[in-house]
């Protein structure tokens, strides 16, 4: 029987107990149904997952045992950053779970003259609140034991002034494919636009930022189809995707 893994904000210590947050009670009580001596595997994000057994499990709370820890090592040893375009709904949700599955370290949104989502505080600080539940959720799923930074939205000229690693730029007019650059480093940047790719500007700053410009085959994809096929490809070349 598969055991669940959880994700918990908590120190976990070895014969210790913990609370699990309102989300993860809810999981386990009502989509689980598991109850008091079940099992369950939790982590922090600081590498190791612990083997736990509910010792509580009421409509108020839901309280785990900690037990051993076992370090775990599914990292890929390239360190990858993915500048996104912010997209509406299920895209960029899609892009930022299957980019977590892919081993992507960081992800930035980015706030572009072509974003047709718009930001107050209030909705900037609850879609990012959304994102790093998203990529909580698909840690806990593919088994990575620590958590990729979900960053706060950016306005793309002042994220440009700080990026830093191996620059790519995806951009259905460039030349040059992924197969034809040769990174330096391993701590790669992936910079991929929004619904509507980036404007002429846009294009114009990140080169003049040092992003390469690389094509992803002769078909135009979608802003989600094409950050998860540079990923993959990304890792294919020089990660742990083969």
């Amino acid at each position: 029987m598969r055991i669940s893994r959880l994700y918990t904000s908590d120190a976990l210590n070895v014969g210790s107990t913990v609370e699990l947050d309102e989300t993860s009670g809810h999981y386990v009580r009502n989509v689980l149904r598991l109850s008091k001596g079940s099992e369950l595997i939790l982590f922090n994000g600081e590498g190791v997952d612990y083997h736990a057994v509910l010792s509580l499990v009421s409509r108020k709370s839901v309280i785990a045992k900690i037990g051993e820890g076992l370090a775990r090592d599914c990292e890929s040893r390239l360190k990858i950053s993915l500048a996104l375009g912010i997209s509406r709904g299920e895209r960029m949700d899609l892009a930022i779970q299957k980019s977590v599955e892919l081993g992507v370290n960081q992800i930035i949104p980015l706030i572009t003259e072509r974003c047709v989502v718009k930001f107050n505080n209030d909705r900037g600080e609850q879609k990012c609140q959304h994102w790093r539940k998203i990529a909580r959720h698909a840690c806990e799923q593919c088994g990575r034991s620590k958590l990729p930074n979900v960053a706060e939205p950016e306005f793309f000229s002042d994220w440009l002034e700080s990026s830093t690693g191996f620059k790519l730029l995806l951009d259905p007019t460039a030349e040059t494919s992924l197969k034809q650059v040769h990174p330096d480093k391993s701590n790669i940047c992936i910079l991929s636009g929004p619904e509507g790719g980036f404007s002429a500007s846009e294009l114009a700053e990140a080169k003049e930022a040092k992003f390469i410009g690389v094509r992803m085959g002769p078909r135009i994809l979608r802003t989600e189809t094409a950050a998860l096929a540079a990923i993959s490809v990304v890792q294919g070349l020089w990660g742990d995707l083969a």
